[in-house]
């Protein structure tokens, strides 16, 4: 069955969503940093799966269920990151990031059943930001990973186009926004399924005068 991976940093105030400050605070950006990576992890719970694994750079918190397998991040950039979390696993591998809360069993289930990893198979999930929200392989193969330029526009164009020239059956999941700023923050807080930690979090602190909206 597959492996789950989700790929995380430890949401501490002024180390996390930099970039939901402003509006938001330093402390109520890792709010909302730890609301999504809870939702995150609880949401793949509920998801066919033989290994969960948390690839986490800092230390667990209340915020990890039972059922993960901790591993620490290597250092280098995060092409590094990611491809020495696929170096944790072997046979099929899907990874996740924490910044997609509104992701559902559903929304994953084609990359999770019985038959999604015929050999040489591959699954994307572009992010509206260019870069992309998850990623699979049937045998994981971290070169495939290492050297893609992260953070940018063209990440994800490049690291599906790395997945084809390397003959790989690339099958393409929904397009989702990654919350880096406070508008992908409102956009993504409507979009949480319901009982969400994520849009409960936002709407709490959206409530202060001066919030976007």
């Amino acid at each position: 069955m597959t492996t789950l991976v989700v790929i995380a940093k430890e949401p501490v105030p002024g180390r996390v969503k930099t970039r939901l400050t402003p509006p938001f605070t330093p402390a109520e950006a890792a709010l909302l940093a730890e609301a999504a990576l809870a939702d995150t992890l609880r949401t793949l719970l509920d998801v066919p799966a033989g290994r969960r694994v948390l690839a986490l750079e800092g230390r667990p918190g209340p915020w990890l269920p039972a059922g993960y397998e901790v591993v620490r991040q290597c250092g280098g950039g995060l092409d590094a990151r990611i491809a020495a979390a696929f170096a944790h696993c072997s046979g099929p591998a899907l990874l996740v990031g924490m910044d997609t809360p509104q992701v559902t069993p559903a929304l994953l289930a084609p990359a999770t059943g019985p038959r999604s990893w015929p050999a040489r198979r591959a699954w994307f999930g572009p992010a509206a930001d260019g870069g992309f929200w998850t990623l699979g392989l049937a045998e994981p193969r971290p070169e495939l990973i290492l050297g893609v330029p992260m953070s940018t526009p063209a990440t994800g164009a490049v690291q599906r186009r790395r997945l084809v020239e390397a003959g790989l059956d690339v099958r393409d999941l929904p397009l989702l926004r990654d919350v880096d700023t406070a508008a992908d923050a409102a956009e993504v807080a409507a979009a949480v399924p319901p009982g969400g930690r994520f849009a409960a979090v936002y709407t709490r602190l959206g409530q202060r005068e001066g919030v976007a909206r």
